[in-house]
């Protein structure tokens, strides 16, 4: 075969290696299609694995989620949250992926709204976490870790990973830097809220959901503390 019919042949095959990358790619994205088309965190919605999924975190005092001593949605026009300094965060994850989600906001100070965080989802069948401490007088707790699906819970992952001066364990339950420690008051520690979302139960396909499991080989790493070292090594990122 002379150079010409050579270069033809090698031509072709380029032309469909490509042309059949591009299927694989079509299939694959198909496959993981996001088809939950709900982004209001305020209504109700059923997912399947790999869609994204809206959720929001509400911050305000702890009484301020409680009416009657009963604790509502943040949803809930009765709590009146909006009339009580309450500041709120929406995210949209994918289920069942590990996500570590940052409020980088050098504005934003859980103290001033109340020091407590609800994460919330739904209307009808309204999912809400108990109310949890995030910032007091002293001390910022910058990583939580949060299960959801039917319902959606704090995960208390304990103090092993607590060390030094600038991480303390608070209540047995969880680390906490102490708040002259943290950059907004002159200290040298990003006190920015990191949240690992993790997913469990089963979807609409009844499928099993099982990251909330795997978060356990995380004890002992920290996604956010790996982010930050990530974060900060990249040119324009804030210190």
């Amino acid at each position: 075969m002379g150079k010409c019919g050579s270069h033809m042949m090698r031509r072709r095959m380029i032309m469909v290696t490509v042309h059949m990358m591009i299927v694989v790619m079509m299939i694959k994205n198909y496959a993981y299609a996001d088809t939950n088309i709900i982004f209001n965190p305020c209504d109700d919605s059923k997912v399947k694995r790999w869609d994204g999924f809206t959720f929001g975190l509400a911050f305000s005092t702890k009484e301020a989620f409680f009416l009657d001593q009963i604790q509502l949605s943040p949803c809930d026009s009765r709590l009146a949250l909006p009339t009580k300094n309450a500041k709120l965060a929406i995210f949209r994850p994918k289920v069942d992926e590990i996500s570590l989600l940052t409020i980088d906001d050098t504005n934003f100070n859980p103290i001033l709204s109340g020091g407590y965080v609800v994460a919330f989802a739904g209307r009808k069948y309204a999912a809400r976490s108990a109310p949890t401490l995030v910032a007091d007088s002293t001390h910022t707790v910058t990583n939580l870790t949060l299960g959801t699906l039917e319902n959606l819970y704090w995960k208390s992952l304990g103090c092993d990973s607590c060390s030094g001066e600038t991480s303390v364990c608070i209540n047995n339950t969880v680390c906490a830097v102490p708040n002259l420690k943290c950059r907004n008051h002159g200290g040298p520690i990003d006190c920015n809220i990191g949240i690992q979302l993790t997913f469990s139960g089963t979807d609409e396909k009844r499928q099993v959901l099982n990251s909330w499991y795997e978060v356990e080989n995380l004890r002992k790493l920290s996604l956010y503390d790996l982010y930050s070292n990530v974060a900060e090594a990249v040119p324009g990122h804030p210190q």
